[in-house]
């Protein structure tokens, strides 16, 4: 089956989970412009002196349906594969898997587990998601195909890929297989841990929000605190500007007329705004816009920090200008547009809802209609703003944000509730129940409220990283790193000593 080169783009490890439509583009495109500036600085470094060589592709045939035996249709799911310190059958096989997005070769390169494994002289494999990136099934995006898309689908790959994989590198039965994943791969690392512990050694899951939550108010409580933090350039004034900016956008936008046309341009609306669903649309957007500062703050690549958007929205308020936080807020939406490469902020609501219709597989590997797919069916997420003590637009509200999934997909309202209820009964939420899982969070994460922020017992550990933001602990090294965040790291490598230590007492045991 021939596929396009591999490119080095867009593994979308930090992908913003955010389910309503503008926003989830403006933060999917955000966090795959960050991977895309990581995966160029690691495809420099490999290609210097005393490199190690890329990474190897390869292709499972993996069951469309692996819950019915008669079905015999397949689809191709692509892994990367970093053999440069695996010491043989018998070390241990670092599995990264993949999210919603494509996932790339830096995925088994660059941040861990590409730099845990020199240590134990682990192989890296990394999986890429069924659905996403370049492991899209023949027959693209409609609802008869979106059916095999799912947590469990890609769990159940997991296991085949374990075995397959197995066999193909003639690893060592008694060879422990260490799961990773950040966000929703991170949840998937901690599912496989608890569904499959017969095969998945012990995981270690990165910014995981493991709690379906229909409303997921509690995002916009973290940014809200996070623009207040001291420690990472926040300030209660600037808290107190990001609301008047918003309160100032709503304004000029209920005067219509010339106030609103100034607003569209100044602020680079993509479309009119004279409808109540493309002003939520528009409004939703800005709210990502200053969600991805908070989410993605200080990582590499990342056009707007906490400190910069603070320092925007405060500039020249000394002067007794009443609109300079929405000139702050108007210049942090240029920033992030030309960061891009975009034209215009999105506030169509008819054009997102078309451009989520469009079923044939998309070029950039973003997975917008897939992910979208897969809140109304599993997880919800959607992120809301109608708390007293939120700082932004009260809009978009929940209805709208659900009313998509009836709009794309013809799913109601309802079933998307018992949808997420069913996800926590089947995972158990945030008291999972698996052992020898890892869950590290970063506290500046608007994420981390969903994920395993305290040990559950002895042998389901938590680490907190003060100020870190969302999948901080799986970048590459760089000398800003903060104490924290390299004490983190330490932590996370002194557990998989321990585990380790633990497999090799096992396989003297005769069994893991």
């Amino acid at each position: 089956m021939a596929r396009g080169p591999a490119l080095w783009l867009g593994p979308l490890l930090l992908v913003s989970l955010w389910a309503s439509s503008a926003p989830a583009s403006l933060l999917r495109c955000l966090a795959e412009h960050m991977q895309q500036f990581q995966e160029s600085s690691s495809l420099g470094l490999s290609l210097g002196p005393g490199a190690v060589a890329l990474p190897k592709e390869g292709w499972l045939e993996q069951p469309l349906d692996p819950f019915n035996a008669s079905d015999r249709r397949s689809f191709l799911q692509r892994y990367w594969v970093n053999d440069q310190h695996w010491t043989g059958q018998d070390g241990p096989v670092f599995l990264h898997l993949g999210g919603e997005g494509s996932l790339g070769p830096g995925s088994v390169l660059r941040g861990h587990p590409a730099t845990l494994a020199p240590a134990w002289g682990a192989l890296v494999i990394g999986l890429e998601h069924r659905f996403y990136g370049l492991s899209i099934p023949a027959g693209g995006l409609d609802m008869a195909q979106l059916r095999f898309l799912s947590s469990r689908h890609a769990l159940a790959d997991v296991v085949s890929a374990r075995l397959a994989l197995s066999r193909l590198f003639n690893v060592s039965s008694s060879s422990p297989w260490i799961c990773f994943g950040g966000s929703y791969a991170g949840s998937l690392a901690s599912w496989a841990r608890l569904k499959f512990p017969h095969l998945i050694f012990a995981s270690v899951a990165s910014s995981a929000p493991v709690r379906a939550v229909l409303d997921f108010s509690e995002y916009n409580d973290v940014v809200s605190r996070s623009l207040m933090n001291p420690a990472v350039g926040g300030s209660p004034e600037c808290r107190a500007a990001a609301a008047a900016a918003f309160a100032e956008v709503e304004r000029r936008l209920r005067a219509g007329g010339p106030a609103r046309a100034a607003l569209r341009a100044e602020l680079g609306a993509c479309g009119a705004l004279g409808r109540p669903e493309d002003q939520a649309e528009l409004l939703g957007t800005l709210q990502a816009l200053v969600g991805g500062a908070v989410q993605y703050d200080g990582q590499a690549g990342a056009p707007l920090s906490v400190r910069r958007l603070c320092g925007l929205l405060l500039e020249g308020r000394g002067n007794g200008s009443r609109p300079a936080p929405y000139r702050g807020l108007r210049r942090a939406a240029q920033v992030v547009i030309q960061s891009l490469g975009q034209r215009c902020l999105s506030s169509s609501r008819a054009e997102t809802v078309a451009q989520l219709k469009v079923t044939e597989p998309q070029v950039s590997g973003v997975g917008d209609r897939q992910w979208v797919y897969q809140t109304c069916t599993e997880f919800g997420f959607y992120v809301t703003c109608e708390d007293p003590g939120c700082p932004f637009s009260k809009l978009p509200a929940l209805p709208s944000q659900l009313a998509l999934c009836e709009q794309v997909f013809g799913l109601s309202i309802s079933s998307v509730a018992q949808a997420v209820a069913r996800t926590n009964s089947y995972y158990g939420g945030q008291t999972p129940g698996a052992t020898r899982v890892l869950f590290v969070n970063g506290d500046t994460d608007p994420w981390y409220v969903l994920s395993v922020t305290q040990a559950l017992g002895p042998s389901e550990s938590a680490l907190l990283i003060p100020s870190a933001s969302h999948c901080l602990d799986m970048a590459p090294e760089r000398p800003s790193d903060s104490p924290s965040l390299l004490l983190g790291r330490q932590h996370i490598s002194q557990q998989l000593q321990t585990w380790l230590r633990l497999a090799k007492e096992s396989q003297g045991r005769g069994g893991v």
